[in-house]
């Protein structure tokens, strides 16, 4: 019960914690974390052991499947070139940058662990990344860019760093070798997260229970998951993929699409409170493997490290921004055209790079003899640590500096889209001249010339009137539980209809996680 009861207070503690940082306009990853590493501290408090194959499916999974649901498929392709860059370039340089430093710090340390230690280190975490983004609100090519990079690049980093666990295992490396596995691996990842979102599109389109569809469908994500790491693949990779094609599939009826949301954004909140508090609480066993002396030593060269995997990022991220720059054009014809990324844009995303719960699973995977381990998983919580606060703090701050020019392609975007949307669904009343037809062309109309002139057109006299009747027709239907005419069944059957007609009354809004 002891366990259990930490977990209801963490998380009830994390929830507050995540409430004061919005007050107080902060990330709050960055805020559990400190949180959860103050917590380590207090007498009493039980460590948490979870398995880091364990860590990675749950805290992981579902929140890469939310996101790479949502990801543009379209933008994803209009910033590629950046996005592989950083998902290749970045990576393998940061790796390369810290298995260099590491050997300088600590001289016996073997090449092969050393690259495992800057691959470890380097992928800022999806998790971290999309909850600080979801915060800062950057420009729309800003935010594609690190969502796009997010989602592919602990999978590379994960691919060396198993190679390089596995070279330190085995007494040796071979690139060669290792290249025809690591291209099996990515096309092998492709093709089963492609396949497997057709046959589990279906069954999820033919459930019409929404609880039964809900459970379901985190079931095939960690299934998804711990199959694709059974089979020797990449279940980053694989992940990404099922989201993106499951997400351009889109089959659900509105009803079951509605709750499913809902039911996933309160999760996957759920998930990234307690994964970045999971965090901080990993301090305490860390500092108690080591003694004083030790501790000091090795802490100064974790900050060293720190350093680098901040300076590298930044570094290659402005160089690309000046080489790349002259060559940015329109992304599509007769589309809203991407704004290049100028060396502002390119000083947020270097400095975007906040790490996360991938590499402490990382650190906590490597083997018990594994060389100079201590080091490492010291080294791991230093940069996650280091990197929440120091670029996570001061993101905002940055962007409020820059002044970065405001970006309204998505303001742009629903405005076509609410266009053509209503036109369509006046087009089917052509022809129909009975009483309800003429009040509904009349009532698009209405939306439509608001649409036009960029406003919501929902936002109407007539819908504000709708809102206020809703709110006396629920007082008038409270009153009536309350006397005892009509009993809970009655009550929450019509509760749930006036709370349809409100919605359909107000404009949908993403709500900030």
């Amino acid at each position: 019960m002891l366990v259990f009861e930490t977990i209801l207070g963490l998380l009830l503690g994390a929830t507050l914690l995540s409430l004061a940082a919005r007050r107080l306009n902060i990330p709050y990853p960055t805020l559990l974390a400190v949180g959860g590493a103050l917590i380590a501290f207090l007498p009493g408090v039980p460590r948490f052991g979870l398995a880091p194959d364990l860590i990675l499916a749950l805290f992981v999974a579902p929140v890469l499947l939310d996101a790479a649901y949502d990801t543009s498929l379209r933008d994803l392709r209009d910033n590629w070139h950046p996005v592989l860059s950083l998902v290749l370039v970045a990576v393998g340089l940061t790796t390369l940058a810290v298995a260099f430093a590491a050997r300088q710090l600590l001289p016996d340390l073997p090449w092969a662990a050393g690259v495992a230690l800057g691959a470890l280190l380097a992928p800022p975490d999806a998790v971290a990344a999309l909850a600080v983004l979801r915060q800062v609100n950057p420009p729309h090519r800003i935010r594609k860019v690190l969502e796009g990079e997010s989602l592919l690049n602990d999978a590379s980093a994960l691919l060396i760093y198993t190679l390089a666990v596995g070279a330190v295992t085995a007494g040796g490396f071979s690139v060669a070798g290792a290249l025809p596995t690591f291209a099996l691996v990515v096309v092998g990842s492709v093709a089963v997260g492609w396949l497997l979102s057709w046959p589990t599109g279906w069954l999820v389109a033919a459930i019409e229970d929404a609880p039964t569809s809900v459970v379901v469908q985190f079931v095939l994500t960690f299934g998804l998951w711990i199959a694709a790491e059974r089979l020797g693949l990449s279940p980053v990779v694989t992940t990404v993929v099922f989201g993106v094609t499951a997400g351009r599939r889109g089959n659900l009826a509105a009803r079951l699409r509605v709750s499913t949301f809902a039911t996933w954004e309160a999760v996957t909140f759920v998930l990234n409170v307690l994964a970045f508090t999971l965090i901080g609480l990993q301090l305490r066993p860390i500092v108690d493997a080591l003694n004083g002396p030790q501790l000091a030593q090795l802490l100064r060269a974790a900050l060293v490290i720190l350093a680098v995997v901040i300076v590298v990022r930044l570094l290659w991220v402005m160089t690309y921004s000046l080489t790349a720059r002259p060559t940015a054009r329109p992304a599509r014809r007769g589309q809203a055209v991407a704004a290049p990324l100028t060396l502002r844009g390119g000083l947020v995303i270097g400095w975007a790079g906040m790490r996360g719960i991938v590499t402490l699973a990382a650190a906590a995977a490597l083997p018990a003899d594994f060389p100079h381990r201590d080091f490492m998983q010291l080294t791991a919580f230093v940069v996650v640590l280091g990197t929440l606060v120091v670029q996570g703090l001061t993101l905002r701050p940055l962007l409020a500096f820059l002044r970065l020019p405001p970006d309204t392609v998505i303001e742009m975007e629903v405005r076509l889209a609410r266009k053509m949307a209503l036109k369509a669904a006046m087009r089917t009343l052509d022809g129909d001249d009975s009483a309800a037809a003429q009040r509904l062309q009349l009532e698009y109309r209405e939306q439509l010339s608001r649409a036009w002139i960029g406003e919501d057109p929902h936002d109407s006299p007539d819908n504000a009137l709708r809102r206020q009747t809703v709110g006396a027709a629920r007082q008038a239907i409270h009153e009536l539980r309350r006397s005892g005419k009509i009993g809970d069944d009655a009550y929450h059957l019509v509760q749930e209809e006036l709370d349809w007609l409100e919605l359909s009354t107000t404009a949908a809004t993403a709500p900030e996680v």
